[in-house]
């Protein structure tokens, strides 16, 4: 049974004291709201990382992310995080290849098909993001687009490491635009990405792959969304930054 997952992705927000006091009351809402079948994750900026997961440390269903991390173990690259680093701060997952980072700061397929490597055999669980833009989906190249992200960045992993990874879908166009991609079209992107995945992998390794959607996912429309039969879970970005709004996601399965 696929593993149903809600994420936050905090990105550049929260001052320290600000994030402790959100994961604090995320965890303790979780708690008393949320079933113990739904994995919540708090994907904090760096500075955050120790601290949250001290928070969550006790939480049944509550656990703690990294935004980012280097394809590198460790060495002369400075402002960067390494996986160990990560680890040692208590967190367990790791967001790769957020279109963000793709676009800001031109990461290749090829170093994110690193990162997701070293992120297993270090032990965290990557979240590998995919998605296309506007301009992609409306030249009716999304389908092509995606799958090839997924076979430069994953297909050549084991089955074993690659039933570790968590995939998030991202329809750019969707992401803090306000437009949101309807539950017909999260579905189709979500059966084509297991598709592939069944392509390479074989079926029974792609329907142990939670798929993620991470197009601006908010209470309104979570349960639609999360209805969907190859809808897992969501990345979620700004509606994650209020625990009133990310605890109401997490209970709309």
């Amino acid at each position: 049974m696929r593993k149903k997952i809600i994420a936050g992705n905090w990105k550049m927000n929260k001052s320290l004291e600000d994030g402790l006091a959100l994961a604090s009351e995320v965890t303790n809402m979780a708690s008393d709201e949320v079933s113990s079948e739904v994995t919540m994750i708090m994907c904090t900026p760096d500075i955050h990382l120790s601290a949250v997961s001290g928070i969550a440390k006790d939480a049944t269903n509550v656990t703690v992310g990294a935004q980012n991390m280097s394809e590198h173990e460790s060495g002369a690259y400075t402002g960067d995080l390494s996986a160990e680093m990560i680890i040692s701060a208590g967190a367990s997952f790791v967001i790769i290849g957020h279109s963000e980072r793709r676009e800001y700061h031109f990461e290749t397929n090829q170093q994110l098909a690193d990162r997701v490597k070293l992120a297993i055999a270090k032990g965290l669980t990557p979240i590998f993001c995919c998605g296309e833009s506007l301009e992609t989906r409306e030249a009716n190249e999304h389908v092509g687009f995606v799958n090839n992200q997924l076979k430069e960045s994953l297909f050549d992993l084991s089955a074993e490491d690659m039933k570790k990874v968590v995939i998030a879908y991202e329809p750019i166009w969707a992401i803090g635009t306000g437009v949101t991609a309807s539950s017909d079209q999260a579905q189709e992107m979500h059966l084509s990405i297991r598709n592939s995945l069944a392509g390479q992998f074989g079926q029974e390794v792609a329907d142990e792959i939670s798929i993620l959607y991470g197009g601006s996912m908010k209470p309104a429309n979570a349960q639609e969304l999360l209805a969907q039969p190859d809808v897992d879970g969501g990345l979620i970005g700004g509606a994650s930054l209020k625990a009133r709004d990310f605890i109401d996601i997490a209970k709309s399965y």
